[in-house]
């Protein structure tokens, strides 16, 4: 393979330039993503599962249905490709609907039976759904061994089982392995048509490309470009049988880079060839994912090995790289720094922090172990982890798909406590909860009954989820993700039945900090200062203070979290304690905990509609902060200040993970302060850093002029987006934050 590419310096902290044929791939990838794109995949599937295996076992019925529309799925080549395979996972065209399938299809889809279940079972106030993704799988496999390796071992425990479940999965599994291999067949098939009418340079490359698809993803991969190869056919694969947002690569650096190693030395490549490849796999992600900023599939760098030595190598110098040049949403790229990683690596990751487009998101890994190995995770299994998507941190292939599944809204849980069950803003009850303020002698009477409550949901949270699990074990058995998941195999049990080695259901606990600072304001006014009854103050709140103006100038004027102050930071430590040791204790089906992921994703300004006025002074509607920083009016003293009160918290309690969000005044911030910054919060327990550097005055032109910031990107609360695609709402959330300059 020869390319002219310049050649990086990827220890150094300048971003490097793209190659010239990676500039005009880059460019057409982006026509192609912003015309017309298709998909046949629904179609063939119900096309195939109610006319060609109607008759079949539900199992195989489905896995064969699968491949049938696997098989379907259009071929594409592009102009000077050096990777092979492109599928439009969020198409503008999904290809012509049947309304008999889709009517059918009612009796068979998973989330239809987890809606009418979670209705017969569940509350109205949890019933949450329950949403698949966010997990990573162990593809390495398919490098070291290539597909018919794996399958040659599948097919052995097929001729062994005698176990209806386990041949099940294992038949499920052949199948949709050699589909994936017809697929790639197709392929090379197309590839040799084209080379009838091909010449010179472009001949050539079509010959390497044939080469490549007859190579893998069949057998082990052999060089570096036959592992990427293999990597991004599988990846295809996977997401085609598994189309939902947060499944992601993770740790593709470790995975890749041994590959790439012996490559380098045995002279079959150099660091700017592997450079151009990345930066071709990047473009197609982008591609694949155009239509869809909140679809992210996240690529992990950095880190540590299960042994405990450094795991940063020159392919995450490269990853870090080539995201930032390409300035696009997909994937996202997220950097774990240990105590071992190197200087110039961590000089690196503030470089993207300043200036990679508010994409950066920095994770702690000594912050992150020590969580996940609290949470039940071995130590060699927990330096695994990886963010398949927003933030959520969990093992690469061995957590079932129930990975982050839903929200719950702490702070709304409190106003429910006080108020007696009853709704601030509807006056509806919605949960069975008879005593209001009123009712408690002192505040640890109350904050035993706040806690109380949140046992309880999450009781029925994990029940709602359970359903959920059952109906997709039952519905969508996942034959290919399971056959890359420890320890399916060796159980003989989808990922969803029992196979994974961590049952574990996540979810997001939302305004943590909110309701921290109504106890606090409670504590403080009605227990130990008593300047306001609590009959009086829920009459306040009740009426979104009018008229109650005095008091809640008084509340307002309380300390909060985030002004260092030790008994404002306690509470919200204690709250946050409460909500991560209650859901541990939680258990799902087959011995899984409920797992916290403290992030915000989209819903701030949903989740902060839905309170009505609070202890602390808040109106009806007021933003809570997000994740575990504290709400922007709390941060007046300055970021000093505010990150102390943040890093007094317990963050080896978040067993999945807790985000802050840091956005900086881009005329105060630069690398020396954003160094000593990150190195602060890194070194004093801090998890996972991100925010966003564009100054105000752009953001506030791009809310009048979108037509002039096409890819304008943001960190919007564990993803980046274009700004332009965002709702008005949100956007005007993110213009209003704090701004750091001190």
């Amino acid at each position: 393979m020869t390319l002219a590419v310049a050649k990086p310096d990827i220890h150094g902290q300048a971003f490097q330039s793209l190659s010239d044929r990676i500039r005009v791939f880059r460019d057409q990838s982006r026509r192609r993503a912003a015309g017309k794109t298709w998909s046949p995949r629904d179609g063939h599937f119900k096309k195939a599962f109610f006319e060609i295996y109607a008759e079949k076992p539900y199992e195989e019925r489905y896995a064969r249905s699968l491949a049938y529309a696997l098989e379907n799925e259009p071929v594409y080549l592009f102009p000077d490709e050096h990777l092979v395979g492109m599928l439009y996972q969020t198409p503008t065209e999904k290809g012509p609907r049947d309304e008999i399938h889709d009517r059918l299809w009612q009796s068979y889809s998973p989330g239809a039976h987890i809606r009418a279940r979670q209705e017969q079972e569940i509350e109205p106030y949890l019933r949450v759904g329950g949403a698949p993704g966010h997990v990573g799988w162990r593809w390495d496999w398919i490098l070291e061994q290539g597909i018919e390796g794996h399958v040659n071992r599948i097919r052995r425990l097929l001729a062994g089982a005698s176990d209806e479940r386990a041949r099940a999965l294992y038949h499920g599994a052949v199948i949709l392995w050699e589909s994936v291999l017809k697929w790639n067949d197709l392929h090379r098939d197309e590839l040799a048509r084209s080379l009838r009418d091909a010449r010179g340079p472009d001949r050539a490359r079509i010959e390497r490309l044939i080469a490549l698809c007859s190579r893998v993803p069949r057998y082990p991969a052999r060089t570096f470009h036959e592992a990427l190869q293999s990597f991004h056919f599988q990846h295809l694969a996977l997401m085609f049988e598994n189309p939902f947002g947060g499944n992601g690569p993770g740790r593709l650096d470790t995975f890749l880079w041994p590959h790439l190693k012996r490559d380098l030395d045995r002279g079959g490549i150099s660091l700017e060839q592997a450079r151009d490849l990345i930066d071709e796999l990047f473009i197609r992600f982008h591609e694949r994912l155009f239509n869809a900023d909140g679809w992210v599939e996240a690529v992990m760098v950095g880190g540590v090995h299960p042994d405990g030595s450094d795991a940063v190598n020159p392919l995450s110098y490269i990853v870090v790289h080539s995201i930032k040049t390409l300035d696009q949403t997909h994937p996202s790229i997220y950097v774990r720094l240990s105590r071992k990683s190197p200087e110039s690596f961590t000089d690196l990751s503030v470089r993207y922090l300043l200036e990679g487009g508010n994409r950066a998101q920095i994770y702690s890994d000594e912050a992150c172990l020590e969580a996940l190995v609290r949470g039940g995770i071995p130590i060699e299994d927990a330096a695994q982890y990886m963010a398949g998507g927003c933030m959520e941190i969990s093992v690469q292939g061995m957590n079932c798909d129930l990975n982050f599944a839903c929200i719950t809204n702490v702070a709304k849980t409190l106003e429910l406590v006080l108020h007696g069950g009853v709704d601030l803003l509807t006056s509806q009850r919605r949960i069975v909860h008879e005593r209001d303020l009123t009712a408690y002698r002192d505040f640890e009477e109350l904050y035993a009954a706040f806690e109380g409550e949140m046992a309880r949901e999450y009781d029925v949270l994990a029940r709602a989820l359970d359903i959920a699990s059952e109906s997709y074990a039952r519905y969508r058995p996942c034959c290919l993700l399971s056959s890359l998941m420890a320890d399916c195999l060796a159980r003989g049990r989808e990922q969803q039945d029992g196979g994974a080695r961590y049952h574990d259901y996540g979810f997001a606990p939302l305004g943590i900090t909110s309701a921290a600072d109504s106890l606090h304001a409670i504590e403080k006014a009605v227990y130990r200062e008593g300047f306001v009854s609590a009959s009086d103050l829920l009459d306040a709140l009740r009426s979104n203070f009018q008229g109650c103006e005095s008091l809640r100038a008084r509340l307002g004027r309380l300390p909060k979290f985030g002004m260092e102050h030790p008994d404002a930071d306690a509470m919200c430590n204690r709250v946050l304690r409460s909500v991560c040791t209650l859901a541990a204790r939680t258990r799902t089906r087959f011995g899984g905990r409920l797992k916290p992921m403290v992030f915000n994703f989209v819903w701030t300004p949903s989740a902060s509609r839905e309170l009505g006025a609070r202890a602390d002074g808040s109106l009806a509607g007021d933003l809570i902060g997000h994740g575990l920083t504290p709400r922007s009016c709390a941060m007046t003293k300055g970021i000093t200040a505010a990150m102390n009160s943040t890093l007094s918290l317990d963050f080896e309690v978040v067993s999945g993970g807790a985000t802050t969000m840091w956005d900086m005044d881009d005329q105060w911030i630069d690398f020396s302060l954003m160094k000593a910054l990150l190195r602060t919060y890194l070194d004093r327990g801090g998890m996972i850093f991100q925010g966003n550097t564009t100054s105000v005055k752009e953001l506030e032109d791009a809310l009048e002029h979108p037509e002039n910031y096409p890819n304008l990107i943001v960190r919007v609360g564990g993803f980046s987006a274009r700004f332009i695609t965002l709702s008005r709402e949100l956007q005007q959330e993110i213009v209003t934050r704090r701004r750091h300059a001190r």
